[in-house]
């Protein structure tokens, strides 16, 4: 998805270098006390360094988007794209002239292991929001004082606009908030509104219960997003309750439901079987239930995503009007996926 507006803040002055030290400890985020050897000095935490010197610390969603978009992965898609264009040989030379120290080339050559992650992610950024005695603080990301080379978490010193995104009944005291996210859904509703069709949202995802899942992952590992930065994944869960109350009053939402909930209503039950029927060798049925099991296994993939659905009012409200004769009740027009379908 591309991002269509800008809802940060920008950067603060000089006096905020005094910016309270977060409170912020999510297991996902950063200990503060990871040794020096374990926090290499990366080409992107030099660039990051350089710009909070020059002006001032940055917000949560601005330094995910510095990691996850940073012109050497840019560039890595872009060599990437003229290799397919040309007929994506096997062999093929990348040489930089003037080189240095080969860290662009090494750059652009982890763009070619991480492409799926990078297109995958580079849209996702969020506002960490946390609740102070001063009232709602945004979570910004400053050079760390006390040490080299080290990046470390502060407090705004006052409001920013990302508050504006908290609700008034709000019951966490930490809160991640992704107006991007909105701005997105708010189109998509307004085009379903006026002109038909349906949305469906899958991802990791939560309904407005979580706190800290602002997190990295290095090697299929969870890792410190503050160390090494350019060398990990970042990324966020969804808060669907928020999904939904952007597409509030245009148009219908349905979920979130849990991935296992939501492919055994499709019948992947009976899909499993059809398959099953259909083949006799044992390592594709062994393939087969495996697969299975790491879609519908609540401790595995199958409650880990979520989905969630706009669609126009009227696909809902239509089927509440039709009574079948031996039926006192009307029904609402059944959703796949939502709903349990009849499989015969």
């Amino acid at each position: 998805m591309t991002v269509l507006v800008r809802s940060g803040v920008g950067p603060l002055c000089a006096v905020a270098r005094a910016a309270i030290p977060s409170i912020w400890r999510g297991k996902y985020f950063s200990s503060g006390n990871e040794p020096a050897e374990n926090n290499p000095v990366t080409p992107m935490l030099r660039h990051l360094m350089y710009k909070i010197k020059s002006t001032g610390p940055i917000t949560v969603a601005e330094y995910m988007k510095e990691v996850l978009t940073n012109p050497a992965k840019l560039l890595g898609i872009w060599f990437i794209s003229e290799w397919m264009a040309t007929g994506k040989s096997t062999a093929f030379q990348l040489v930089e002239l003037g080189p240095g120290r080969g860290t662009l080339v090494g750059d652009i050559l982890r763009v070619f292991t991480q492409l799926g992650s990078v297109l995958k992610n580079c849209d996702i950024s969020v506002h960490l929001v946390e609740k102070t005695p001063q009232g709602w603080r945004e979570v910004f990301i400053d050079i760390d004082p006390q040490v080299s080379d080290k990046l470390r978490f502060v407090l705004a010193p006052s409001a920013t606009p990302a508050e504006a995104f908290i609700q008034h009944d709000e019951t966490r005291d930490h809160v991640e908030v992704c107006p991007d996210a909105g701005v997105i859904i708010e189109e998509l509703s307004q085009r379903i509104a006026l002109t038909g069709g349906a949305a469906l949202v899958a991802d990791y995802g939560h309904d407005g219960t979580k706190t800290d899942t602002f997190r990295g992952f290095c090697g299929h590992k969870l890792h410190d997003v503050l160390i090494a930065p350019g060398t990990a994944d970042l990324t966020a869960d969804v808060d669907f309750s928020y999904l939904r109350r952007m597409a509030q009053g245009k148009v219908a939402s349905l979920g979130p439901i849990k991935q296992h909930t939501f492919l055994k209503n499709m019948g992947i039950d009976v899909r499993l079987k059809v398959l099953l029927d259909k083949s006799n060798e044992p390592s594709v049925r062994q393939q087969l239930l495996q697969g299975y099991d790491m879609l519908i296994n609540p401790k595995k993939m199958g409650e880990r995503f979520n989905f969630f659905a706009l669609l126009p009012h009227e696909r809902l409200e239509g089927g509440r009007h039709q009574r079948n004769a031996r039926q006192s009740k009307p029904f609402a027009s059944l959703v796949a996926g939502f709903s349990e379908l009849a499989w015969q």
